[in-house]
């Protein structure tokens, strides 16, 4: 319409509403915020004689008097859109309604019918039936879903607010976004794929809260970031474990020092990177419930946690600890057994010297034996792993001499590594480093 034509309709209508007599106070303008130009009118509900101008039931006659006055005839355009709303597919009466709801209708259901509503005024009745005769099965299409979760994302990111997000979708993509519940405070959404004449639950595609999380990628690190803080805070023995399962929600995770975020990372900073790092390698000594304060040294120092006194000690023995000690004395005792060394490493334990006690160490099952409290007979094992180390060097000597016997020799052959030079050890050899990165604990 030309303003000339505005400005007519404007006339015509004031003066169906009861707002025409002469002496009328208004104002009107026409506005083009939106994709058609509309017009704002602005005027007093007193009359020019001073009565008051009747205004009940205003917005179901606003509605008929435009109708009227453009020509429009609302119920056959409310059936020819029922008719196209059939032609998509729904699996609900909730979908059903988002396609209506999307077209700019009010839709409800009471006892066994479905009520269209424009503009204030029931335009059509619709056995309940009838539309739960259409339901067909939910759309899964994986690949679209993913599209859309990105294409959400993406312009979630460039909006300020909802209205801002629902016009972009609209405009671009031909696709409405229908909130269910409270306009500030919706509990859902559908999106209706206008493309495709599909109806998708929302949450199938990104969580409500996701959806409206209307904050820039950097916000949302920092947030993530203070709410680690505060994990911290509360339990400064937290694992990593245990703030994934805090955060997961948020879908982000840590690993190594770094946050991971919607695709994206970023360094934690280093005071709480060092204190996850620190509690995750607590938590692995206290996987062994260490009964007395050596058993917590020693572990401390093998998965190099240099704070003892933040580790739990646990003076109860499990039954598998039990169980352990009983299985190794059956091999200590054993007189058959000729290598306690060897039956020891495949019931996987390794055995530990500090100072003057013994440990036997399975890492695999996180138990930790002090064989010199337990009283175990270690002379035994002691004398074999002597005996194996002479025969090793016989064997050496008896070899025959061969053609390059007169050069250097590139490596020592006599008395094995540095670690077969001690008075023994059994089992992993140089495996403490491995063990404290996590790969024994994990094997």
């Amino acid at each position: 319409m030309s303003e000339d034509e505005l400005l007519d309709f404007a006339h015509k209508y004031l003066k169906e509403m009861g707002y025409g007599e002469s002496g009328q106070p208004l104002l009107v303008y026409s506005h083009y915020d939106t994709e058609n130009t509309h017009l704002h009118i602005i005027t007093s509900r007193v009359a020019p004689d001073g009565g008051k101008i009747q205004h009940s039931h205003e917005r179901r006659r606003s509605q008929e008097v435009i109708d009227r006055i453009l020509g429009n005839d609302r119920k056959k355009k409310t059936e020819n859109d029922i008719d196209a709303a059939k032609q998509y597919t729904f699996s609900s009466f909730a979908q059903f309604k988002a396609i209506m709801v999307s077209m700019g209708y009010e839709v409800y259901q009471k006892d066994k019918n479905v009520f269209v509503k424009h503009g204030g005024k029931v335009q059509k009745e619709i056995p309940f039936s009838e539309i739960e005769s259409l339901f067909k099965s939910g759309y899964r299409e994986r690949t679209r879903c993913r599209q859309l979760r990105s294409l959400l994302k993406k312009y979630r990111d460039v909006s300020s607010n909802k209205d801002e997000l629902q016009k972009e979708l609209k405009t671009k993509f031909g696709i409405d976004i229908v909130f269910f519940g409270k306009k500030d405070a919706p509990y859902g959404y559908m999106l209706v794929d206008h493309a495709n004449k599909t109806v998708i639950h929302g949450a199938r595609v990104l969580s409500v809260e996701e959806l409206l999380d209307f904050t820039t990628p950097e916000e949302r690190f920092n947030r993530i970031e203070d709410y680690i803080d505060r994990l911290l805070t509360l339990n400064p023995k937290i694992t990593q474990s245990e703030i994934y399962s805090k955060i997961r929600k948020q879908r982000a995770y840590i690993k190594k020092g770094i946050i991971y975020f919607d695709g994206q990372s970023r360094p934690l900073k280093p005071f709480m990177a060092e204190a996850i790092d620190r509690n995750n390698r607590i938590a692995m000594v206290e996987m062994f419930s260490p009964a007395n304060e050596a058993e917590r040294d020693l572990l401390c120092k093998i998965f190099k946690v240099s704070r003892t006194d933040l580790v739990d000690i646990s003076p109860e023995r499990t039954h598998y600890h039990i169980d352990a000690v009983n299985r190794l004395r059956e091999i200590f005792n054993d007189d058959t057994v000729t290598s306690v060394r060897s039956q020891l490493h495949e019931e996987g334990f390794i055995v530990r010297q500090d100072e003057d006690v013994t440990y036997a160490i399975n890492f695999k099952q996180h138990i930790i034996i002090n064989l010199t409290e337990e009283n175990f007979n270690l002379d035994r094992p002691r004398k074999q792993f002597v005996k194996q180390i002479e025969r090793q060097k016989y064997q050496q000597q008896t070899k025959p001499t061969s053609r390059f016997s007169g050069k250097g020799k590139l490596r020592d052959a006599g008395g094995g590594s540095h670690s077969e030079k001690r008075e023994w050890e059994v089992g992993q050899k140089g495996s403490y480093d491995d063990v404290d990165d996590g790969n024994s604990i994990r094997r």
